[in-house]
């Protein structure tokens, strides 16, 4: 058993509590794994308000994050200690229907298919006071050391630099790959990002990267427009600047909307937005964000009758385990520079430092 430090949401609402936790070793199948880096994602501040389906308190947040393997149960073999891996809150087990497909990069033990709040045998790894402590997706990257399935983590290159390579695990690649495999923008397009966090970012790199013409980034806090510029924005629009509704400002820059609209904030009304302001013919609208659990959008249904495709992305549409480590490798051969997106370097104990930047968008 490891001893270490974790950052504890004991209740919903409350700020997380740094706790010295005790760490049982990987059973057969499980990794442990000492957590080097991890970034904060608007999904861990929903675990910390409540508002995540199916999680439970006590837990320990964090699936943004990379370190190192310190040991592994019987049975394990595509790891060993002393590797850089990247805990993954995609898992790819390689077995079931959707692994073998090629067109898709969900799997049937992920969260929504089963909850996740303890590790396969439905016993925990972590405990803290005499209570046992939930997981968070297998990965809770908000602690020194996790436990996680071997099927949820993937092993990437050792020159890989952790303090960068964390975002992988849910923000770069998400926005990255929704541009790039589920959208998949085309060379001369014009695209719609709305939300210019981590995210929506990301988003931007990636239809840059697949060659668009004009990258219209959308957001509220105009503070956000000069990284997106520098990271390939071609125009930046606030929405409270117009009278009129945003899509349609959207379709007059555009003559008839964009190629492609994504939506990486999670509100109804701007995924209803991001999905008018796409061209009525051709046009694809990616689903990023995350709606509270329980809500429900209500759309025109003359907005998809006439041709236009509305699709959801989890992880950027990679499949977990196989294409993650081929990204870091793209990263280290400097084909996109997502260093950009990290603002804050903060030391453990500031965790909760972290989510009042988060929540006050900086």
């Amino acid at each position: 058993v490891i001893r270490c430090r974790a950052a504890v949401a004991w209740a919903p609402g409350k700020p997380l509590s740094v706790e010295e936790v005790e760490v049982a070793p990987p059973k057969a199948g499980e990794v442990r794994i000492k957590i080097v880096a991890t970034g904060i994602c608007h999904t861990d501040e929903r675990v910390r308000q409540g508002y995540f389906p199916d999680a439970e308190f006590p837990i320990i947040p964090g699936h943004e994050g990379a370190g190192i393997v310190e040991s592994v149960g019987e049975g394990v073999t595509s790891m060993k200690p002393g590797d850089k891996v990247i805990p993954l809150f995609v898992p790819q087990c390689g077995k079931c229907s959707f692994c073998l497909n090629p067109e898709s990069n969900f799997c049937q033990k992920s969260h929504i298919s089963e909850p996740q709040n303890l590790l396969p045998d439905k016993t925990s790894r972590f405990s803290c006071k005499g209570k046992q402590i939930h997981h968070f997706l297998w990965v809770s990257t908000f602690a020194e050391y996790t436990v996680v399935p071997e099927y949820a983590v993937a092993k990437i290159d050792a020159a890989a630099p952790l303090d960068k390579v964390c975002l992988f695990s849910c923000g770069f690649s998400t926005g990255y790959g929704s541009a790039i495999n589920t959208a998949k923008v085309k060379p001369g397009s014009t695209c719609a990002v709305f939300g210019l966090g981590g995210v929506g970012l990301s988003v931007v790199i990636g239809c840059k990267v697949a060659g668009a013409s004009r990258i219209i980034a959308v957001d509220i806090n105009k503070d956000k427009f000069a990284k997106a510029k520098q990271l390939g924005a071609t125009d930046c629009i606030n929405p409270q600047d117009f009278k009129k509704p945003i899509q349609e400002v959207l379709t007059e820059m555009t003559g008839q909307g964009v190629d492609y609209s994504f939506e990486a904030i999670g509100k109804a009304e701007t995924m209803v937005a991001a999905l008018a302001s796409c061209n009525m013919s051709t046009g694809v609208c990616v689903m990023i964000g995350e709606l509270d659990s329980g809500s429900e959008i209500s759309i025109n249904p003359m907005l998809l009758l006439t041709g236009r495709t509305w699709k959801g992305s989890v992880l950027g549409g990679w499949k977990s385990r196989e294409c993650l480590p081929k990204l870091v490798s793209s990263y280290l051969e400097k084909k996109f520079n997502p260093d950009l997106l990290i603002t804050h370097t903060l030391p453990f104990d500031k965790v909760n430092e972290g989510f009042e930047l988060l929540d006050t968008g900086k």
